[in-house]
């Protein structure tokens, strides 16, 4: 991948709700690696109007096409933990594209900037994200921005009626970066 990004990370606001929505309830962006039997949940209207859906624990931002605006899909993360001490936790991402937005590199560059966003923002060695052994271009995604693959969590995640192993890839703070955090939030 060279040059400069082709999206950005902006904040979810109370005019993406409908939008959201929509995505919750087709299948189809999910796709088979993220069956995991729930009904779509409407989206909080009156989360969205107290302010951005991220705080110091977690959050969600879109992924936006820069050359005209279009949402493409959602990044996440939440903190996870290795030990009692604050330089001990690390952040946990994932990523969901819609299906026309995939195999396009646009889920590599967000990745990329949702890592950078969080290692700048925060205090945190670890950005990590776990995919099913099977879902190939997630792998090769994560690889491409920067990721290392660590090894295989055993029957880590139930979904589709069934235990599914999951690879785990890690970037760490000193790993070499490509670009600087576009992410269009505020502080």
């Amino acid at each position: 991948m060279s040059g400069a990004p082709r999206v950005r990370l902006r904040d979810v606001t109370l005019a993406d709700a409908e939008m959201l929505d929509e995505w919750a309830r087709d299948p189809t962006i999910a796709g088979e690696f993220n069956d995991f039997g729930t009904a779509a949940e409407p989206i909080s209207r009156e989360a969205l109007a107290r302010g951005p859906l991220r705080n110091q624990r977690n959050g969600q931002l879109i992924v936006e096409r820069l050359s005209d605006g279009e949402a493409l899909g959602g990044v996440g993360w939440h903190q996870v933990r290795y030990g009692p001490n604050a330089e001990s936790e690390a952040w946990n991402i994932g990523i969901e594209l819609l299906p026309t937005a995939r195999g396009h590199g646009y889920g590599v560059e967000a990745q990329i900037l949702l890592a950078n966003h969080l290692f700048e923002r925060t205090n945190a060695n670890r950005v990590e994200a776990q995919t099913d052994v099977e879902n190939l271009a997630e792998q090769r995604a994560l690889e491409k921005a920067g990721f290392a693959r660590e090894g295989v969590a055993r029957g880590a995640q139930f979904r589709a009626g069934g235990y599914h192993d999951l690879l785990t890839y890690s970037r760490l703070r000193d790993d070499p970066r490509r670009w600087a955090a576009e992410v269009d939030i505020e502080p």
